[in-house]
């Protein structure tokens, strides 16, 4: 040990290993849990320790004398064996694991670690060997590399994408499915970008109390620039880790992650929204037949009851100048009365629909898609341009869907005409003090003063031969019941413009 003196004196420094007799060092290696072999420079075997020989199974008697090479099994690589005899040769110490055979032709993998021991003369005069079984070890992270490639084989082939973050917000794990969402929603991490939509604040929330980022199925939209929306449900978990530092060895300090799972809902959405068109649109077959059916037999009692109205007046006539007949006729009117209220009594009612808050964007898009075919067969392009932000208001989803359907079959109705080329479709929304505005622009031939003042009225048609419907009418009475404005001009280039308009608060313009 050193000791100092106090002043600027010092004694001698004296090495603790001075103190210890031979004895103690021979003891030492005799009884070391690990393999202990000393060569010649041949590698002939001078001494082994007695965790050498449990290892290899040899007696210390069987082993002294022979080539440490008695012990390999002759399949580990030669450039081994040379890279080893390069390092020794250059008085450098060599590791590496071979593999050994025991006395009883047991093979074991020994991790082993050579040391050239040089004399004064600066040659190497021995060589120190100490290996140790590693079969086992090897076995286990053999298990442990294995069961890690099937676990990320296995992430990598499912069709979600899953993502790990700590609390920090790095990624530790991440699979293909992942990587591919890369290019979908235009972010370097969706994992980020999927947050930051579903949970803003969870950066802070991570780091504070991971339990709070746990969710289950969010779904989030994804606007792209072309095509269809893409669509992603997200479910956060918290997965319990061990720290791997070293103070937490026998403490076990939690370490919590955050486990994302991503999977593209899209095609089930679009399935479900074709599934909703289907259902909407033979809602609105049923009711636009059930509402021509009112209207129809609404206007044939109403023209009825004109010829009525004179029969009555005539029987007050009669009365006067011959009763007899008045009260055949009175008799006959009243029946013809009685047999009108029976007509009107089974006239379909129509359906009770309570106002909701609802987005035009939303009902016209709705219309375009439900008449996609029929625009289709008929050639007719369509540019829809709805206005980024347009607010909700107060009404009626199926009517106002009635309302602009009723005025885009109009205008395909006035494009499909034999030898009309340009056809175009275009349907814009706006807002405008306080009021929506929907604009449904043809190219057809357009309408004259006559047709636009009688455009409103039941079963008129500007086309001879073609079936009589209130398609028109029964849109100015949705608008009406909506206290908005509806109105159809010619375009100064051809074509038909109609006009609606609707208070964003619900009340009459």
């Amino acid at each position: 040990m050193t000791a100092l003196t106090r002043g600027t004196s010092r004694k001698t420094r004296v090495h603790p290993a001075d103190d210890l007799p031979p004895e103690v060092y021979r003891q030492a290696v005799d009884q070391a849990d690990i393999a202990i072999s000393i060569t010649d420079p041949r590698a002939n075997i001078l001494y082994a320790n007695a965790a050498f020989t449990a290892i290899t199974g040899y007696s210390a008697e069987e082993i002294v004398g022979r080539n440490e090479s008695v012990l390999s099994n002759h399949t580990t690589p030669a450039r081994l064996y040379q890279e080893m005899w390069t390092h020794l040769a250059e008085q450098r110490p060599w590791s590496g694991r071979v593999l050994n055979r025991r006395k009883d032709g047991q093979l074991y993998l020994a991790d082993l670690t050579i040391s050239p021991v040089v004399g004064h003369d600066g040659t190497t005069t021995h060589f120190l060997g100490i290996h140790r079984d590693v079969t086992e070890l090897n076995r286990l992270e053999r298990v442990v590399r294995n069961q890690k490639l099937l676990i990320e084989t296995s992430l990598d082939a499912a069709p979600v994408a899953l993502v790990v973050l700590d609390t920090h917000g790095r990624v530790i794990l991440d699979n293909q499915a992942s990587k591919k969402l890369v290019s979908d929603v235009s972010a370097k991490e969706p994992a980020y970008f999927v947050l930051d939509m579903v949970l803003p604040e969870w950066r802070e929330t991570l780091a504070d109390d991971p339990a709070r980022c746990a969710f289950v199925n969010r779904e989030v939209r994804i606007d792209r620039r072309a095509g269809q929306p893409h669509w992603l449900s997200v479910t956060a978990s918290v997965v319990d880790m061990h720290s791997d530092c070293a103070d937490s060895y026998f403490c076990g300090t939690r370490q919590p992650a955050l486990m994302l799972v991503i999977n593209d809902v899209t095609d089930l959405h679009e399935e479900q929204e074709r599934a909703r068109a289907a259902a909407l649109k033979l809602a609105l077959i049923d009711e636009e037949r059930n509402a021509a059916i009112r209207e129809g037999l609404s206007a044939a009692l109403y023209r009825l009851d004109e010829p009525l109205n004179m029969m009555t007046s005539a029987v007050h006539v009669l009365q006067r100048r011959e009763p007899g007949t008045a009260t055949v006729l009175d008799e006959a009117v009243r029946a013809s009365r009685a047999h009108l209220e029976q007509l009107r009594q089974v006239i379909p009612p129509a359906p009770p629909e309570s106002p909701a808050s609802v987005n035009l964007n939303e009902i016209l898009r709705d219309v375009l898609e439900i008449c996609v075919p029929r625009m289709l067969a008929a050639g007719i392009t369509v540019d829809w341009k709805p206005t980024p932000l347009l607010p909700h208001m107060n009404g009626r989803p199926l009517q106002l869907r009635m309302l602009f359907k009723a005025l885009v079959d109009n205008a395909i109705e006035a494009m499909n005409t034999r030898g009309w080329s340009r056809r175009e479709l275009s349907v814009t929304s706006s807002v405008t003090d306080e009021r929506v505005v929907v604009c449904v622009l043809d190219t057809g031939p357009g309408l004259d003063e006559d047709t636009r003042l009688r455009a409103f009225e039941p079963f008129f048609s500007a086309k001879p031969g073609r079936h009589l419907g209130t398609g028109l009418s029964r849109a100015q009475h949705i608008v009406a019941d909506h206290g908005g404005l509806i109105d159809l001009n010619p375009r100064p280039g051809g074509g038909c413009a109609a006009i609606v308009e609707l208070r964003i608060d619900g009340d009459p313009i």
